[in-house]
Formats: C-alpha cells, sequence, structure tokens
C-alpha cells in the first residue's frame, strides 16, 4: 500500500510540473487541494490511455476534457492542461450541461460526469458506452455501473477504481502502470453484453 501511494506521488510530482503559485492560488481549502489532485488524475490518464486512431480528426487534434454539470474544478483544471500537450496534442476543456441529445458529449475523449448530474448518470453511460470517451466520475457506483473510473476519497486520499471491462468495452486501452493505482471493479455481467 506505501509503495503504490509513493509511486502515485512520485507520478504526479514529477509529471504535473505545476508552479508553486498555482498550488497557491488553489490551497484555500480542502476541496480546492482536493480537486487539484484531481485535475492532476485526469491530465496524467491522457498520458495512460489509449484511443483508437479514429478518435481525433488530424494528428494534432486537441484532446478534449468535458466537464458535465457543476464543475467542481473552476478554473484548476485550465491551469494544469493550459500549455501542456501529449504525442502533439494540447488540450480543450468544455463546460456541459445535461442535454438528451449527447452531441457535446459525443466530441469529448475525456468525460468528467459531476455529481451535479447523479440522476443523469446512468443516462450518460448507456448512451456513451460503446464509445472511445474515458468516463470519469465521483458519485457512488460510478465504476459499478459501467462508468470507466470513479475517484473515492479514503482518508482524505484521493484514489481510483477502474472498470477494465467498461474501459474494453469503450475500446480504450488504460496501462497498466495507471490500473496498479486503482482497484479494480467488475460491473454485473449483463451490463457488459453489448445490445443488438
Amino acid at each position: 500500500m506505501l509503495r503504490r501511494l509513493g509511486i502515485l506521488i512520485v507520478a504526479l510530482s514529477v509529471s504535473l510540473s505545476w508552479a508553486p503559485e498555482t498550488f497557491a492560488q488553489t490551497s484555500e481549502s480542502s476541496d480546492s487541494s482536493e480537486y487539484l489532485i484531481k485535475a492532476g488524475f485526469i491530465y496524467n490518464f491522457a498520458k495512460f490511455v489509449e484511443w483508437p486512431s479514429t478518435s481525433f480528426a488530424q494528428p494534432d487534434s486537441p484532446i478534449v476534457i468535458g466537464i458535465l454539470g457543476t464543475d467542481p474544478f473552476g478554473g484548476i483544471i485550465d491551469r494544469i492542461v493550459g500549455d501542456k500537450k501529449i504525442g502533439g496534442r494540447g488540450f480543450v476543456v468544455k463546460r456541459l450541461k445535461w442535454a438528451k441529445d449527447f452531441k457535446d458529449l459525443k466530441d469529448c475523449n475525456i468525460l468528467f460526469v459531476s455529481s451535479s448530474e447523479k440522476e443523469h448518470m446512468d443516462d450518460v453511460i448507456r448512451m456513451l458506452r460503446w464509445l472511445p470517451i474515458l468516463t470519469i466520475g465521483e458519485t457512488p457506483g460510478f465504476a459499478e455501473r459501467g462508468g470507466i473510473i470513479r475517484f473515492t476519497l479514503e482518508d482524505n486520499r484521493v484514489r481510483l477504481e477502474a472498470n477494465v471491462e467498461a474501459a474494453r468495452q469503450a475500446n480504450l486501452t488504460i496501462s497498466s502502470r495507471l490500473l496498479t493505482l486503482a482497484r479494480i471493479i467488475q460491473q454485473p455481467p449483463a451490463e457488459a453484453r453489448k445490445p443488438e
């Protein structure tokens, strides 16, 4: 357990490379430090997840991070990914509202489903299940219901749950390095079958 925590701390501190002033601006409350860590994780997920080549229109198309519902990050996530590139791709952060047509959601590569969208969570997961979108949430049951990654808090530390089957359904490959930091969640077998 301590080794996993050490790996996580080193990975975040090395790859985030945030400036001290960014941390100072966002450390007024435990909530802001929690979401600073979660934003750092989301940035790092882009390094450790492989999307199908058809997910991007051009070799330099940006990685689109969508935040559905109430944005708990404020400007933190924008500062974390603002000038970063992964594989020649920059980042675009979009704030999205619930809509039944899902058009804006389908344009995302990473979708954070805010806890404010708890009542729509099953609809979002069901509609995006077979699309190459890394779904991330923090609502209890998110990974069990088919979301790919869920943030949890244990002893005031951000932890991860990962649904590997949901990632496979979305045609996403998650690095084993990332999976070593997560508790693997199994979804019920009926949920894993593709609709006819």
